[in-house]
């Protein structure tokens, strides 16, 4: 029995998950900048179209980058000629120059962001998403032999740790992020765990020290034990969104009724959309935006299982196993930053908060996972095509004996 030509593949679970999040951050983004008018029908505000045009650029570079070939990102012996090498350099470079005074713009008192001409370049995306690929390559086909923890395993950590350096000034809520990704990949691409476990406490006290180096990153750790400490202050956002959770309920307020986004819940439209999507949508909403996600790790973990089964695409399993755990960590952490599950971070919700370049990089990323996902489909279908023809040759060869020998009975 052939497979039904409607047989859903894991390429097109990828691709409804990308554009439900994205339709999904549309409505959203334009909700939660309404305010009070006399107007009751149903409008784009200015930022929800801006953020309906960003959405449909995202759309198109994820289709556009799911044709290119993956397979060009290897790094081996050629690292220095690899296109992943040069987005290291990139991402680099760009974040020295936002730290420039009069360079890198300074909005909310962060300096986080680059202005080519009608666009703002955040350089820490470009950062987290060079240190996903740069681990993908060099883990897939490793130059080095990574048994050994000063010719192999620390030559492999610099470049990510240079990147988290850079970003951390500015962005620690990025930096945390690119290390723990970069964890989850060293673990995945059976890197030693007692080079982790050598590597891991010093991290971690570099972390505390930009903690508590910065008063305000400080204040924010302390006001997480007990925000209604601080109600006014450190604490206002924690409480705010709380609020917007136990009054959107089950079923929700309704899209566009939500109370606390007139100018009660700041950051509505990035840090804390999550609580506008609960308040409106209520749980099913967050089931839904939750279940989009988890449709992406599905997806992603096919992938691995189906390129693990072959033996052929460790780079392939790689890349998908990156680009799902860089962008669902984030989804996480911005959720449980929303929920008062851990401090404030200042991640955005990936392919749902407002944003221009965050969303397409992100739809780039997301892009070569389809890329991957169709390469497996290609290779699946080839699989059933050679099955189908050796099954129809012997069925030809049991066949014709059997017509050699009626020939001379009829006669």
């Amino acid at each position: 029995m052939t497979d039904s030509i409607y047989r859903l593949h894991h390429r097109d679970i990828l691709c409804v998950c990308v554009l439900a999040l994205l339709c999904l951050g549309v409505l959203m983004v334009d909700s939660a900048t309404m305010r009070v008018t006399g107007n009751m029908s149903w409008h784009l505000s200015s930022d929800g179209t801006k953020q309906l045009v960003f959405a449909a650029v995202a759309m198109g570079v994820f289709l556009l980058i799911g044709r290119f070939d993956y397979t060009r990102l290897t790094m081996g012996s050629n690292w220095k000629k690899s296109p992943v090498t040069w987005l290291l350099i990139v991402a680099a470079a760009s974040c020295v120059l936002v730290l420039i005074p009069h360079v890198g713009m300074q909005i909310n008192g962060a300096r986080r962001w680059l202005k080519l001409g009608p666009i703002q370049l955040q350089p820490s995306e470009l950062a987290k998403w060079a240190a996903v690929l740069f681990l993908a390559s060099w883990l897939a086909k490793p130059p080095v032999n990574l048994d050994r923890f000063f010719t192999g395993f620390l030559p492999t950590l610099i470049p990510v740790v240079m990147l988290s350096l850079l970003v951390v000034i500015q962005d620690f809520g990025t930096a945390a992020l690119i290390g723990l990704c970069a964890l989850t990949m060293l673990l995945a691409g059976r890197i030693k765990i007692w080079h982790l476990l050598i590597v891991i406490p010093p991290a971690l006290m570099a972390g505390f020290w930009f903690v508590h180096h910065e008063p305000y990153r400080w204040r924010r750790m302390t006001a997480f034990a007990n925000p209604y400490a601080s109600p006014g202050r450190e604490g206002y956002h924690m409480i705010q969104s709380l609020l917007s959770f136990s009054t959107g309920g089950v079923t929700g307020r309704g899209l566009g009724n939500g109370i606390q986004k007139l100018g009660y819940l700041p950051e509505n439209t990035t840090d804390f959309i999550f609580a506008v999507i609960c308040e409106e949508l209520g749980l099913f909403g967050a089931m839904f935006t939750i279940a989009m996600y988890l449709g992406i790790v599905f997806v992603a973990w096919q992938i691995i299982r189906q390129k693990r089964d072959s033996h052929r695409d460790s780079l392939g399993a790689m890349l998908a196993f990156g680009v799902a755990s860089m962008l669902c960590l984030q989804a996480a952490i911005n959720m449980a930053v929303a929920t008062v599950s851990v401090p404030t971070k200042g991640l955005s919700l990936p392919l749902v908060s407002a944003g221009g370049t965050g969303l397409v990089i992100t739809a780039a990323a997301l892009g070569l996972m389809y890329s991957v996902a169709r390469t497996e489909t290609d290779e699946e279908e080839l699989t059933v095509t050679g099955s189908a023809a050796q099954a129809n040759a012997g069925t030809t060869a049991t066949s014709s004996p059997g017509l050699q020998t009626e020939s001379p009975g009829s006669a």
